[in-house]
């Protein structure tokens, strides 16, 4: 990489890690990012023209002094064409070499860049932009080489029909490649690392000798990435093979140099390893245990055509002896009846659902976890979220009378949380978990109003691939519908934790999506969802 790109890379590094982060973790700070290029577009657009005017003019005098050469024909006897001559090396030529006007244009780039730094994504941003897509990679069988071009293809082997196809192409540079496999090569996830980096080397090998002004990294840095990858992966025959190559851009390199003589030394003494192929594993996630099983249901929508067999699964209009709800009942779809799982259609209107997204854009954080006896941010949860109380505006307490009048339960706080509005990021999901605390010590102890008894969680829009909710155990994907209400039992009712319910929010593909939960505890709820007779219930 050339000495100047590095430097302007770390001043741009810089500048990056000043502002604030967290737009990768929710579309709408997406979607405002999208508003800073266009300001950034504009300065670049202002600056361009002003450039060409310039070069247009410089043009000009070149085309003039050009002319003149030619028509004296190395002659200066013209004392008119003598005092010019004069004039411009004396003059002329200065002001050229030392006009002001290209610092100013430079100057002005550089102002609106400033203008607009505040509101710039942090490395971290990047960082977790390139996760996500690896996210999207693995949770959704999707094949490298059909990302790079733009296609969301399945990986060869998976007898999955592709999930998605949109409606422009958006391919990825080399460069694009190359910081998606360093980002999993700075994990020691080698097993990303390759099949990103062996597609930066493809397209830097296409386009060796050009140089784009925004590119970080370079063919002889992909080289050196993906060879250290091979290596660590065990492959040490294709990690020669490729410092080798490097060698050729770059002879001069000592520390490759090294490298070649440390692989040769590695195969004269392990001669077997010469031409290993190393079977590559996806990294280990240890605290997702039902990994398999989540990205199936992710990937389809589960055993949901079979249940419509079942008699008990059916669709319905119910009122739930609510006044309430008489004059316009809620339209059920029964999903599951152990753990119980239903689907209210239409809970919301359009104009209900913008209304909320719109109260909480403002509020929005990086959504957290609870552990132990703290919340913290984790990389298994992807989003942001508000909190809204039932003062913000009339269409919260409409929609608490709502979700009373369903539930039959008392939401008034302390007996309810606030109303949680979730926005999820590039490729933004929710791993495998349960609403309900698991331990005593959990934070959601601390309202002192017991465990969390149900769940309403209402879709506020629709995606157009992935995102849909599954539960693990029960073998059950919901899709996103907009203006549903998805509604489950997280207790039995003799308070004991409702291990069926474990469940998690897929990947979201492609779209914005945008989810309300209301969480209901146990306590208050003593005369409306009473005990069974069997203590096991």
């Amino acid at each position: 990489m050339r000495l100047a790109a590095v430097a302007a890379l770390g001043l741009w590094l810089g500048w990056l890690r000043r502002a604030p982060g967290e737009t990768f973790s929710s579309m709408l700070s997406v979607r405002q990012a999208l508003a800073t290029e266009r300001r950034l577009l504009r300065h670049l657009g202002a600056y361009l023209e002003a450039e060409t005017h310039r070069l247009k003019d410089l043009q000009r005098f070149y085309n003039k002094v050009q002319d003149l050469h030619q028509g004296a024909g190395g002659s200066a006897a013209n004392p008119l064409l003598a005092y010019t001559l004069i004039k411009r090396l004396q003059s002329d030529w200065l002001n050229v070499v030392h006009s002001l006007e290209a610092s100013e244009n430079t100057q002005a780039l550089k102002n609106g860049y400033t203008q607009v730094e505040k509101d710039l994504p942090e490395f971290e941003d990047l960082e977790g932009a390139a996760r996500a897509l690896m996210r999207l990679q693995d949770v959704y069988a999707l094949s490298v080489k059909g990302l790079v071009k733009g296609v969301f293809q399945r990986a060869s082997g998976t007898h999955l029909p592709d999930i998605y196809s949109p409606g422009q192409l958006f391919p990825l540079s080399a460069d694009d490649c190359f910081l998606v496999g360093k980002v999993a090569y700075d994990m020691e996830d080698y097993y990303h690392s390759i099949a990103w980096l062996e597609e930066a080397v493809s397209l830097f090998r296409v386009s060796y000798g050009e140089w784009n002004t925004e590119d970080e990294g370079s063919l002889e840095d992909a080289l050196d990435h993906l060879a250290f990858s091979y290596f660590k992966a065990g492959n040490v025959s294709h990690a020669l093979s490729l410092s080798r190559e490097f060698l050729h851009y770059d002879p001069s390199n000592k520390r490759i140099a090294r490298n070649v003589l440390k692989y040769e030394r590695f195969l004269v003494e392990s001669p077997e390893r010469t031409t290993a192929e190393v079977g590559l594993q996806r990294p280990n996630v240890t605290h997702l245990q039902t990994r398999d099983l989540y990205e199936e249901l992710c990937q389809t929508l589960g055993s949901q055509p079979t249940q419509y067999q079942i008699p008990a699964l059916h669709c319905s209009y119910e009122t739930n002896d609510s006044p309430y709800l008489i004059l316009q009942p809620v339209k059920r779809e029964l999903l599951r009846l152990q753990p119980y799982v239903a689907l209210y259609h239409d809970f919301v209107s359009d104009l209900e659902a913008e209304k909320i997204k719109g109260l909480a854009a403002p509020w929005l954080q990086r959504s957290v976890v609870a552990s132990e006896e703290k919340q913290q941010k984790a990389e298994y949860r992807i989003s942001k979220s508000a909190w809204l109380k039932d003062t913000v505006d009339p269409v919260i307490v409409s929609l608490d009378q709502r979700i009373a009048a369903l539930t039959g339960l008392n939401i008034r706080p302390p007996y309810a949380e606030y109303l949680q509005v979730v926005n999820y990021g590039i490729g933004g999901h929710y791993e495998p978990h349960f609403d309900h605390a698991t331990s005593r010590k959990s934070p959601l102890y601390r309202m002192k109003s017991g465990n969390r008894l149900a769940t309403v969680m209402i879709y506020l829009s629709s995606v157009e691939a992935g995102g849909s909710t599954a539960f693990i155990y029960a073998n059950l994907s919901v899709p996103v519908v907009k203006n549903a209400a998805l509604f489950w039992w997280n207790l039995h009712r003799n308070g004991a934790g409702n291990g069926d319910t474990l469940h998690a929010g897929c990947p979201v593909l492609a779209g914005d999506k945008w989810v309300a939960n209301k969480w209901i505890h146990e306590h208050g709820q003593e005369f409306r969802r009473q005990c069974g007779p069997d203590p096991n219930d």
